[in-house]
């Protein structure tokens, strides 16, 4: 009996040591902070007022569906501060750069309210920028010498509009990599010819200065299993996106998913 007892107690010890060293020769790994679900949602602005494919209704529905804990806007730094008091104020948004976007204005303000989501502004531009930008075109196009250019960059947007086919304003069509192929191209010209002219307001400058505020906004809040909304001009989308293709933070979500 003692030799018994004996041979099984330390059978028991072998297995219940033997354990760890099984398990840690196992292929199951720890999962590592869990990933921000990211949409990128391409916006149109003005025309949302005119547009019943998609209208502030359309955007609004949208948004629910995402239902994210962060939008990220196409609104300034050093805006976003006032346009939010104004609205926690008295309701309505009355920064000026803020006001001409009644996705902000009409949907996303107020949908805070009941939803509950952070806004943050992620847009790199400035006045001075958009005046010097607005100076420098104004050159360029009286420039006898850069006709031929300032022609290619009409001819490329005048490609945009027809290739369209009145799909402009259609939120499925909106977020569909066809789409930012035919936007990458008709920003060609643009960028090619007059980056240098435009400094600061350049399409490959004003974008980068988008991406990276973007990209910081993910940074503080990686790793917390957070939902993030991207809201900027459909133009800009292929940038963000082109932007975001090295993080492996984020999960993107197919955008197209949120509009019926």
């Amino acid at each position: 009996m003692t030799l018994n007892r004996r041979s099984f107690v330390a059978a028991l010890l072998a297995a219940v040591f033997a354990t760890p060293a099984v398990m840690g020769c196992s292929d199951v790994t720890p999962s590592g902070p869990p990933k921000t679900k990211v949409y990128v949602m391409g916006v149109i602005h003005s025309n949302h007022l005119a547009s019943e494919t998609y209208s502030l209704d359309v955007l609004e529905n949208a948004i629910r569906r995402a239902a994210p804990d962060v939008i990220l806007t196409e609104i300034p730094p050093d805006r976003i501060e006032q346009a939010i008091t104004s609205f926690e104020e008295t309701g309505k948004v009355d920064e000026p750069r803020t006001q001409v976007f009644p996705e902000y204005t009409d949907v996303v303000f107020p949908l805070s309210r009941e939803m509950g989501f952070r806004i943050l502004g992620t847009a790199g531009w400035t006045q001075e920028i958009a005046t010097n930008r607005a100076r420098a075109l104004r050159r360029i196009q009286n420039d006898p010498a850069r006709l031929a250019q300032w022609e290619e960059h009409r001819a490329a947007t005048r490609t945009f509009s027809r290739d369209l086919a009145g799909r402009g304003d259609d939120p499925r069509y909106i977020h569909t990599p066809q789409f930012d192929v035919l936007a990458k191209a008709s920003r060609g010209p643009y960028e090619r010819y007059f980056d240098a002219d435009l400094g600061a307001g350049g399409w490959t400058r004003i974008n980068r200065a988008h991406t990276d505020l973007i990209n910081k906004a993910l940074d503080d809040v990686s790793g917390q299993g957070m939902t993030a909304l991207i809201t900027f001009g459909t133009a800009h989308k292929y940038k963000i996106l082109e932007s975001l293709g090295g993080r492996d933070d984020i999960e993107l979500l197919d955008t197209r998913g949120l509009f019926n």
